[in-house]
């Protein structure tokens, strides 16, 4: 396990993150050190373990807020996927009526042009 060393409010906190991961664990703990700062500029001097309950709770409704936005984007990728099913459906149904169309209409001009060639004769 990899060790990193995190400073949030001016503390600094000795972390173990998986190999490959300190780089992330650092933009973490960096991310929610301004979220602590954030309220202490705000709300001053309020003890630390109230900063980070609600330094945590800030997180967590962000979060909530971003998983709201991706359901509704699974809804819409869902709805968008069945439109462009139904359209896909409609248009090779489409294309199959025109080709029988020009089939048919191929047929009777080969018709056409067999009687119009025996009257020739």
């Amino acid at each position: 396990m990899a060790q990193v060393t995190v400073s949030i409010d001016g503390k600094t906190y000795r972390m173990a993150c998986d190999e490959g991961q300190e780089e992330h664990l650092l933009d973490l703990a960096q991310r929610f050190d301004r979220y602590v700062s954030h309220l202490k500029d705000s709300f001053g001097e309020i003890g630390d373990q109230r900063l980070t309950v609600m330094s945590g709770i800030m997180v967590m409704d962000e979060l909530t807020e971003l998983q709201k936005r991706v359901k509704g984007m699974e809804s819409e990728i869902v709805t968008l996927r069945k439109t462009r099913d139904d359209a896909l459906m409609k248009a090779d149904k489409n294309d199959a009526a025109l080709t029988g169309a020009l089939a048919g209409l191929a047929q009777r001009m080969e018709t056409l042009a067999g009687r119009l060639a025996v009257k020739k004769d």
